[in-house]
């Protein structure tokens, strides 16, 4: 496979500072050698400029920067569907969740029909009535999903960018009351740590598949890293106890790797402030790899 890597520094739509260090952090843990180790071509195209919020009016406190991270989307956006028109696997490396916004518009131009597997703590549902931090990293699955401030929804001129019965949520296990409310009225589908401890990752992730999948749809994977539980990943900016382990993680990763669907990836969330040696963005590296294809045997 030919993978282009492209960074994606957003540290305007959460309020801990320090993800804009990710993308940085993760090519430190030498991604480009182990994805040429398993037998992939990489291109690094360096990351997307993002100003950094001191430099930036917060603007609306229920849409904070919102004028800046509509740029930045606009920007990855039109990389991320080059690269596939160029027939190479855009690789995105966060940064904030915000950035999703950019990198399924950009997918969805090419792959209208894609669906989305979306392994998160938090179900990134809200919108600027509902979200009790005006933080926009909350609210990007809404806005993909066409629900939200149009300023969201519309960043390249068109509505709607993914068919709500191909989102999947796996991970979740902090949700906002108002984000409960809207994600059932729009029949997303969540599988929560609950549902993982009742049934087991391999069963969830089955029916996740096949979900986003369904009618032989493409997938796009996008990986926050606060789905792991703060043990395995201490080095995001939103932890949440109780979430998945290192094999649970690495399972779910190789299973899309199996389904042969994934034509795209964005792996965000990793703070290398509050990291510990670099653990999170060398786990990070790992569950790239086996997304793309890496296996024990």
């Amino acid at each position: 496979m030919q993978i282009r890597v492209i960074g994606a520094p957003m540290d305007l739509g959460a309020d801990r500072r320090g993800v804009d260090i990710g993308p940085s952090a993760i090519r430190y843990a030498n991604l480009s050698d182990h994805l040429q180790h398993i037998g992939h071509t990489v291109r690094d195209y360096g990351n997307i400029t993002i100003p950094q919020p001191e430099s930036c009016p917060v603007g609306n406190p229920h849409l904070k920067y919102l004028e800046p991270i509509v740029h930045a989307a606009e920007e990855l956006a039109h990389l991320v569907t080059t690269t596939l028109q160029a027939q190479e696997f855009p690789l995105i490396l966060g940064g904030d969740h915000s950035i999703a916004l950019g990198s399924i518009s950009g997918v969805a131009r090419v792959h209208p029909n894609v669906g989305v597997i979306w392994v998160d703590a938090h179900g990134d549902f809200n919108t600027d009535v509902t979200t009790p931090s005006g933080n926009i990293h909350g609210m990007v699955l809404a806005a993909l999903a066409g629900v939200g401030d149009t300023r969201l929804t519309h960043i390249d001129g068109r509505g709607c960018k993914l068919r709500k019965d191909t989102i999947v949520i796996v991970g979740a296990r902090d949700l906002d009351i108002g984000e409960q409310a809207l994600l059932r009225e729009h029949e997303i589908h969540v599988f929560t740590m609950s549902d993982i401890d009742q049934i087991g990752i391999s069963e969830v992730m089955r029916r996740a598949i096949a979900i986003a999948s369904q009618h032989d749809n493409p997938i796009h994977m996008s990986l926050d890293m606060d789905a792991l539980d703060p043990r395995e990943a201490p080095g995001v900016g939103t932890p949440v106890r109780g979430g998945l382990s290192y094999r649970e993680a690495h399972l779910a990763m190789e299973m899309v790797a199996a389904s042969q669907h994934l034509i795209s990836m964005d792996v965000v969330e990793v703070n290398a402030i509050l990291d510990r040696e670099n653990a999170t963005a060398r786990l990070a590296v790992e569950l790239i790899l086996s997304a793309l294809g890496k296996r024990i045997w």
